[in-house]
């Protein structure tokens, strides 16, 4: 049996065993004897390590705006449109034939300028059959009022006679019969004279009726001419000649365009900011035209759909260039603010998923500030809710928080 081959066979045995479960301790060994013995430290020296000799923390890099409020005049911006002041369709009221040339839309017409005239008919014949039984209920008062003179006249003399009768029945110079008579003359007098009056009231009663179908028939007539309620222009062609309007039907379509009103919808949100006479000015769609004028209305009730409350707005418009219905933008004037125009990329959120800003401190320490979005523009948003002059982070703010200290770089001035 040779001994070198086994001896070979448990030394290599050995080895894979350090190799794989003791590489640890191997490794550790190596590196033992190949590093120099360490120098001997004095146990009474009171030398310690320098703070420079510490590493520091790597920083986080952002980029810092300063910021400074500014004025601000504020508005409130609504979309809306224009909406003619005045705008009444004419109607007529009776049933007739128009008799009168008709007027073509787009003309200007005043206010009592006549749009339509309407056949008359035998109105005016049913005009003169009252007028004339007014006449002659009139001619009736005379003779009731002497009807009722002469009961009066009759009971008076009644009345004497009876008292006769009683003071000569009373001294035994007249019989009862003859007072019994004189008592019933006295209520035929009285009896005669409430027909009288009762007549006479007839006679005024038949005076107010007849005046009644006169006014009725002039009322009538006076339907017949349909006028112009305002100034205004029209918006449709008039009747036409010979046809026949029944009653609710269209004459014509009468619009007031000076002045001219813008109609907006305020969010409940804003319409506190909004106040009777406040200056407004608005930008048509068609050719960008800017009006001016002042707020006349503020609805008291919000549309129930919306939530968002009416406002008008009055406008001059004397050459009649501003049309009914045009689309407008419209900024009404409000109460100025102290604000800070900044770049919309640097807002962001908090845990509390608040919408603010994240600024620095003299320390370069971050801190979180909520804001308020007052105006989105081209240039960027103002905010309200900062100090009269901030720094604020607008790069690199999603990757910080409230404490941390960072390294800024100012837009102002060139990066390191």
């Amino acid at each position: 049996m040779r001994i070198f081959p086994l001896l070979a066979a448990i030394a290599v045995s050995a080895l894979m065993y350090m190799a794989i479960f003791e590489r640890d301790a191997l490794l550790g060994l190596a590196q033992g004897a190949a590093q120099p013995p360490a120098p001997a430290v004095d146990a009474d020296s009171t030398d310690t390590a320098s703070p420079s000799d510490v590493a520091e923390p790597a920083r986080v890099k952002v980029v810092v705006q300063r910021s400074a409020a500014a004025p601000l005049a504020s508005a409130v911006i609504v979309r809306g449109q224009t909406t003619a002041a005045r705008q009444v369709a004419v109607k007529a009221e009776t049933s007739a034939v128009v008799v009168s040339a008709p007027l073509r839309k787009g003309a200007t017409v005043k206010a009592g300028d006549v749009l339509c005239e309407l056949d008359p008919g035998t109105r005016g014949a049913q005009q003169a059959e009252a007028q004339a039984r007014r006449n002659e209920a009139q001619s009736r008062v005379p003779e009731a009022q002497a009807r009722v003179a002469e009961a009066q006249a009759r009971l008076d003399e009644t009345l004497i006679k009876l008292n006769a009768a009683q003071k000569l029945g009373e001294g035994g110079f007249s019989s009862q019969t003859t007072l019994a008579t004189a008592e019933a003359a006295v209520a035929a007098a009285r009896a005669a004279l409430s027909s009288a009056e009762a007549g006479l009231n007839a006679a005024h009663s038949g005076i107010e009726a007849a005046e009644a179908a006169v006014a009725s028939t002039q009322a009538e007539i006076d339907r017949l001419t349909l006028t112009a309620p305002f100034e205004g222009l029209l918006e449709s062609d008039t009747a036409e000649l010979g046809s026949l309007l029944q009653t609710g039907s269209l004459c014509a379509q009468v619009i007031q365009l000076d002045p001219i009103k813008l109609v907006g919808f305020v969010p409940e949100t804003e319409v506190d900011r909004v106040s009777l006479g406040a200056q407004a000015q608005a930008r048509l769609a068609a050719g960008d035209r800017e009006i001016a004028g002042t707020v006349t209305f503020i609805s008291r009730a919000s549309d129930p759909t919306t939530r968002t409350f009416q406002v008008e707005i009055e406008v001059p418009n004397p050459d009649l260039s501003i049309r009914d219905g045009q689309t407008a933008e419209i900024a009404i004037a409000s109460a100025g603010v102290e604000a800070h125009l900044l770049p919309q990329s640097a807002l962001t959120l908090n845990d509390d998923g608040t919408l603010g800003v994240r600024l620095i401190d003299a320390a370069n320490t971050v801190d979180f500030a909520a804001v308020t979005l007052v105006r989105d523009t081209p240039e960027g948003i103002w905010v309200t809710g900062l100090p009269a002059q901030a720094n604020v982070i607008v790069l690199g703010q999603e990757y910080v928080t409230a404490g941390v200290i960072v390294t800024p770089t100012f837009r102002d001035e060139a990066p390191e």
